[in-house]
């Protein structure tokens, strides 16, 4: 059984892709910060369904308290198949952004990026098998106002992605982004009322978590061993 994690696995995207890689067979580590109460209770629904799953609680931007929270894990196995999923939104443009909202999406999405899969890199390396995918955005394509701060860390996380999987590819670990445009989600049904989404998807209309789950799931297949370096938009045909 391959052991996966998922940073941010309690979100709508996050928690969709723990359950698809759980019903894959994987035993899937949950990570969480702030929703661990929800990590529970998808951790426990995963497992009434037959499948396996733990949570896993750390601060993405502390490297310490992420050493701390893998170290145990990776003492009994290696994590083969990393899902970084983990990221925030904190929104305005850029003449009125102020620092700490630059600093605070930087940190989550790309200083997060290598507190977890830094460490996790010897170990898959060593079973000459791995899968890693980040979960970017629309917004690192094609860029978005009063998102400077989000579409610059997850752009950022388009480069890290092409470099990392040619470091890696001969040892059997693929490196690819998934760029998710509008999903339904709490978080975006806040944002995305049913007439911009008309207006901005050529579709007519979000998609859904357990698309992007099944596209990740894919890319965490042995059928996607040929596919490295890629950044794969699942966006409605918006770009």
């Amino acid at each position: 059984m391959k052991h996966a994690l998922v940073t941010g696995g309690s979100g709508g995207i996050g928690a969709a892709i723990c359950r698809r890689l759980a019903a894959d067979g994987c035993h899937v580590w949950i990570h969480a910060h702030r929703g661990v109460d929800t990590a529970q209770a998808l951790a426990d629904d995963i497992s009434a369904q037959g499948g396996s799953a733990q949570v896993l609680v750390f601060d993405v931007t502390d490297p310490a308290a992420v050493t701390e929270a893998l170290k145990p894990v990776l003492e009994h196995t290696p994590i083969q198949i990393l899902v970084n999923n983990a990221g925030i939104h904190d929104d305005a443009v850029f003449p009125g952004m102020r620092a700490e909202q630059w600093h605070r999406v930087i940190d989550v999405s790309l200083h997060g990026f290598f507190n977890v899969t830094q460490p996790l890199m010897m170990p898959m390396i060593r079973t000459r098998w791995g899968r890693i995918i980040n979960i970017t955005s629309v917004a690192a394509v094609a860029g978005n106002r009063g998102q400077v701060n989000y579409s610059a860390a997850k752009g950022a996380l388009h480069s890290a992605t092409k470099s990392l999987a040619l470091e890696v590819a001969s040892r059997g670990i693929t490196v690819n982004a998934v760029a998710p445009g509008i999903i339904t989600t709490p978080m975006s049904q806040d944002t995305f009322d049913a007439a911009t989404v008309a207006q901005l998807v050529p579709m007519k209309r979000a998609g859904r978590p357990e698309e992007v789950a099944d596209l990740v799931s894919f890319l965490a297949s042995e059928r996607a061993a040929y596919i490295s370096g890629q950044i794969i938009s699942i966006n409605g045909g918006m770009i």
